[in-house]
């Protein structure tokens, strides 16, 4: 009776196939596989935030409709200035004449004529104007006014009403031979100064308004602009557990 006789190496006995062969060790993955646990390259890949976009409408227009309220407050200090420029300009006496002068004027009821006076010191006169050809009344002004036209300062000395517009006589005196000298002009448009004011409140006020209404829905559209990409973004959008 024969026995076969393992060695102590672990070898096989002759003749058993396979048997005692090298074994993989446990664990290793055969070779060109890819290892347990992760997907083939490609398959599954995670997914990065989707790409930033600009809000809309952007600031710009924030920006654009604050420079609009401060063109506006310079249109309204021009527009007040220049009301005020075009009423003295065309108030003040064109022409001028001296004490004793008969001159001839043209007066019409609807430019509101006035007679003027410009003098160093304080001065007596007295003038007359020939009622031909309609009544001609002349009244003490309510409310002092001066103007001023290339370089000269004009007092508002008498209100000429008549009643018919024409070409009328006009003499002026003055008190013990005084220095001074007198001209035909308008009264100080009342209208042209109120509609300056106007224009310099108005159109601020206007600029202003604009700019905030703008300012708000900008703000209120960018807001709402960024919830929809927060949400739009998913789990991207949200902080860590280390960015809380």
């Amino acid at each position: 009776m024969s026995n076969d006789f393992v060695s102590p190496s672990g070898g096989a006995p002759s003749g058993a196939p396979g048997y005692g062969a090298p074994q993989q060790p446990y664990g290793q993955q055969p070779q060109g596989a890819p290892p347990y646990g992760y997907a083939p390259p490609g398959y599954g890949a995670p997914q990065g935030p989707p790409p930033k976009t600009k809000v809309k409408p952007s600031i710009g227009w924030i920006v654009g409709a604050w420079l609009v309220f401060v063109l506006s407050v310079i249109v309204g200090i021009a527009g007040f200035a220049g009301g005020v420029f075009s009423a003295i300009t065309d108030a003040a006496p064109t022409s001028s004449f001296a004490p004793g002068q008969t001159v001839t004027v043209k007066l019409d009821p609807a430019d509101k004529p006035a007679i003027y006076v410009s003098a160093a010191t304080g001065t007596k006169f007295e003038c007359q104007i020939q009622g031909d050809p309609g009544a001609v009344r002349l009244q003490q002004p309510s409310l002092d006014q001066t103007v001023t036209s290339d370089g000269v300062i004009w007092e508002l000395a008498l209100r000429v009403g008549v009643d018919k517009a024409g070409d009328y006589p006009l003499t002026c005196t003055t008190s013990e031979g005084a220095s001074a000298k007198f001209g035909v002009g308008k009264e100080l448009a009342a209208d042209s100064v109120v509609g300056g004011a106007v224009a310099l409140f108005a159109v601020p006020g206007l600029g202003f308004l604009l700019a905030v209404i703008v300012t708000i829905v900008v703000l209120v559209k960018r807001s709402g602009a960024r919830k929809r990409q927060a949400a739009a973004a998913g789990p991207w959008g949200q902080p860590g557990p280390y960015g809380r």
